[in-house]
């Protein structure tokens, strides 16, 4: 039997365990450039263990709910951020460890030009955008070893709105 997840809104408190949401929420932290924009600093806590870090551009095919989980996956040497290069939400999948594998994930919905940055060693879903187009900048650790574990369900699960 497919266990059913329902979305939430994801929001810095839900989200917290798990990594950063990257948003323009709450004020600015200081004006640069003349007074003609704000910045909104420090909003990631990017690690890099053995490695460097790297910005990627992601291309991916838009998925719909309700949307069938059988795999996540984490990276043991470094944080992963997400930046959505549209207004689109798209859907962010994530789960505590236990004992070396992931626990019951929660799936949250993002606001329109929200990002996240999974911390290291975090289990998570795949990049899963909403709409099309699915373009992303993606800022994460480029270097040697295996930096990718992935886990597949037994029993997949069901993500609903």
């Amino acid at each position: 039997m497919t266990q059913i997840i329902k979305t939430e809104p994801l929001t810095p408190s839900a989200f917290a365990p798990f990594g950063d949401v990257i948003s323009f929420e709450g004020a600015a932290d200081m004006m640069i450039n003349q007074g003609y924009c704000e910045r909104y600093h420090d909003k990631a806590n990017l690690t890099f263990d053995g490695g460097r870090a790297g910005i990627s551009l992601f291309d991916a095919k838009p998925r719909s709910l309700p949307y069938h989980l059988d795999m996540m996956e984490r990276h043991p040497f470094g944080s992963q951020a997400f930046l959505p290069m549209t207004q689109h939400p798209f859907l962010v999948i994530v789960a505590a460890d236990e004992d070396g594998r992931p626990g019951t994930p929660r799936a949250f919905i993002t606001a329109p030009a929200m990002g996240v940055n999974y911390h290291a060693n975090i289990w998570h879903g795949v990049l899963t955008p909403l709409h099309a187009p699915g373009h992303f900048a993606v800022i994460d650790r480029i270097g040697d070893g295996v930096n990718l574990e992935e886990y597949w369900f037994e029993e997949a699960f069901t993500i609903t709105a």
